[in-house]
């Protein structure tokens, strides 16, 4: 089987999940969707009242947990010991503690692992997250990284929450993602950058079908 891996990163809001959520679609291929994999060994870890900041804790509830993933009608479903947690890793108390998963090395390279070995068993997979480019598929054929202005991604994580039942106030957001942002930017593991020869896109204002439309034809070109 061959593997093409088109890899989309870039900072919260930015639109990649649903991008690369479409992107797969239109192309047929696999969606693999990294941050559901940081979010369950979070939420593991927080049903198991660990200390976050301890990063043998956090593996020893990886390896006590039956963290499983796979795509159900094209989207990533997500069960932990047998229960499905698709909807509650998306909620707000579980966003603001990833950063402890996201920072811990060990932590980060058995979810590479992880994510490698969820992408071989598809043909072509459409991946998303901070560090697909520059390091889980450094080597991948193609490579795109989303951006926006703070102002747009918090509009847009606004209106995904308000559209899941959960009520936010903008400014507590804004905030939030500022910090999320200086998180990613700054850890010293997988921190977020472009792939050095990432396609950069700037979706602030560019429509969902109009980011897809975009990279498809740079696929195509290439």
């Amino acid at each position: 089987m061959t593997l093409s891996v088109i890899t989309i990163d870039g900072p919260a809001g930015s639109g990649k999940s649903t991008v690369a959520k479409k992107l797969a679609e239109r192309l047929n291929a696999g969606f693999l969707d990294t941050g559901a994999m940081y979010r369950a060994v979070t939420l593991a870890s927080l049903k198991k009242e660990i200390d976050l900041e301890d990063e043998n804790a956090i593996l020893a509830v990886m390896d006590a947990s039956d963290i499983t993933f796979e795509i159900v009608s094209k989207s990533m479903a997500v069960t932990v010991d047998g229960v499905d947690v698709s909807d509650e890793i998306r909620k707000p108390y579980v966003t603001e503690k990833i950063k402890y998963i996201a920072s811990a090395p060990a932590v980060r390279k058995r979810l590479i692992a992880m994510q490698r070995e969820f992408a071989g068993a598809h043909g072509t997979i459409v991946t998303e997250g901070r560090d697909q480019g520059t390091e889980a598929f450094a080597d991948a054929q193609h490579k795109f990284f989303l951006t926006a202005d703070a102002r747009e991604r918090t509009r847009r994580r606004m209106a995904d929450l308000e559209a899941a039942g959960q009520a936010v106030d903008i400014d507590e957001l804004r905030l939030a993602i500022e910090k999320r942002d200086e998180s990613d930017m700054t850890r010293q593991t997988g921190a977020l950058r472009p792939a050095d020869d990432a396609i950069i896109i700037d979706s602030t204002s560019i429509d969902l079908n109009g980011v897809v439309d975009l990279i498809i034809k740079y696929i195509n070109a290439k």
